[in-house]
Parts: structure tokens; sequence; C-alpha cells
């Protein structure tokens, strides 16, 4: 019998490789930022890189996504070129050392989207959902990668100031409707829908939209979700970050019942064992 939960014709084209979306899979998160909500300034010189590249691999990340611009609410704006003087020579560091991992480039710029690309990612992951850079749509058509279009309002500089919504998942499914159609037309064949968990939306919205998620497979498109430590989950749990896994553990899990395909997380290992775990059930 065929699951309802992990569907089966969800798949995605990188780079003439086709990934099979049946299990979930774990997108590790890599920020070579000072100022990440979690791990700023962790991960600031290679060594510590590629030290936690290796780690994230060996316990079975699917996809690294790297990301040079901290967009926790109220993150301090940073230039174009100082985006790119992160990202790209962590990019080529990564790819010399670890040429099959599978680099996803974490910008709403098409400046540095196409760059990485050109250095070797293999998805872009946009925050903004082509709101913040009228190019976006078109460089990713060109340079013919999946790309993630997530759901957010205003800037992370003012985005905790547009959390007003009538119904929030609808207005949500609204948004991504007209994006999906209009990349379809201009050529961009593998979309990945993200509903943006903690950007312009309260503690009570992120939780209203978890328990609302598998209302999202209506797009016809694989379904993205970034729970990890967030503050839904360490403010509810009156904790911090820091000791916010086993939280993050516990929605990861829910995410999955209501058909999430890709976890984007801190923690690979974890992760892994909750698809396992959730897999088996729903198998």
């Amino acid at each position: 019998m065929q699951s309802k939960i992990f569907s089966t014709n969800k798949t995605l084209n990188i780079r003439g490789k086709l990934i099979n979306l049946l299990q979930p899979k774990v997108m590790g998160i890599l920020n070579v930022t000072p100022d990440s909500f979690f791990d700023g300034n962790r991960y600031t010189d290679e060594t510590a890189v590629l030290k936690q590249i290796e780690k994230m691999l060996t316990e079975g990340a699917d996809f690294i996504d790297v990301g040079g611009y901290s967009t926790r609410p109220g993150a301090k704006e940073i230039t174009v070129e100082e985006e790119m003087a992160r990202v790209l020579p962590t990019l080529k560091s990564i790819l010399k050392n670890f040429p099959e991992a599978i680099i996803s480039i974490d910008t709403y710029r098409s400046a540095v989207a196409k760059c990485a690309v050109n250095e070797g990612a293999s998805i872009v992951n946009d925050i903004s959902g082509g709101g913040l850079d009228d190019k976006m749509f078109e460089t990713v058509a060109e340079l013919n990668v999946p790309y993630i279009l997530m759901h957010m309002r205003g800037t992370p500089q003012t985005m905790s100031q547009h959390a007003e919504y009538e119904n929030l998942t609808k207005e949500i499914i609204d948004y991504f409707h007209p994006k999906i159609s209009e990349l379809g037309h201009m050529g961009v064949k593998d979309v990945i829908v993200d509903p943006g968990f903690g950007f312009a939306k309260t503690i009570n919205q992120n939780f209203e939209l978890l328990n609302k998620l598998e209302h999202f497979t209506i797009l016809g498109k694989p379904l993205l979700v970034g729970l990890s430590r967030k503050s839904m989950v360490w403010k509810t749990l009156k904790t911090n970050p820091e000791n916010a896994l086993n939280g993050t553990t516990a929605v990861n899990a829910i995410a999955l019942l209501k058909g999430a395909d890709i976890l984007r997380v801190h923690d690979v290992r974890e992760a892994k064992e909750v698809v396992s775990l959730v897999h088996q059930l729903t198998s």
C-alpha cells in the first residue's frame, strides 16, 4: 500500500542526478556568519568549517545549506560583497575536500546565487521567495537548479512587524500559488516549498502552521521544514537554543507525520534517526 505521508512522485534533479524523496531527506545547516542565532561565530575559519562538514556528512546529511547572511529577527544588514566574501571561499573549500557533497546556497540575492552555483552549489535557498531581488527567478531559471521558495514578509530586519493574518494557512498557500506558476513558466523545473517557520510569524502562528502543515501538499511540491532550535521551540519550553535539541526532535517528528520531505537542521544525526523511525511507522 502506498504511504499517504511520503509521496512517491517527488524527485529532484540535481546536476543530472535524480534524488528521490520517497524517504525524507535531511539538510544540514552551515552558517558562516558571526551573528547567527544559534551557531554564530562557530564556523568562521576553514578548519572548523571542514570539521563540521565532515561530521554532518558522516552522520548522513543529504544536503548542506551554506549561508553567509544571518536571517535571525533584527539581523544586521551586510553588503553583497561581504556575503560573497563569506560564502564563496567556504564553497570552494568544501567542494575541494568533499566533491560529492550537495550544497545549497542560502541567499536572497541573485548575484550571490549565481556566483555560488558557478562555484559548485547545486540548490538555491531563498528566504524571500524572490521578494527581495526581482532578478532571482530569472537567475534560477538560467542556472537550472532546484529552488527553495520560502514564505516571508518584509525583511529580516522588519519581519516581526508583519505577522498579522486573517487566515494564516490560506494566505501562505495563496502566496505560493502564483510564484510557483511564474517559476514554472520561466522553466524552473524543481521548486521546493518552505512555509517559513519563524519568519513574520508569532510563536502561536508557528504552531498553527505546524498543526496544518499537511494542507501544503495541495501545492504538489516537495515541502521543506526548518524548525531547528527556533524560538517557537525554546521559548515554549522556557529554555534557550542550546538546550532545544529535544524539542526540535519532537516538532521534526510532527512535521514528518504531516508530510515534510526535507528537514533543515543543525543536528543531522538526530534528524536522520527521526526520519528512520517515522518512515518505519508509516511505510
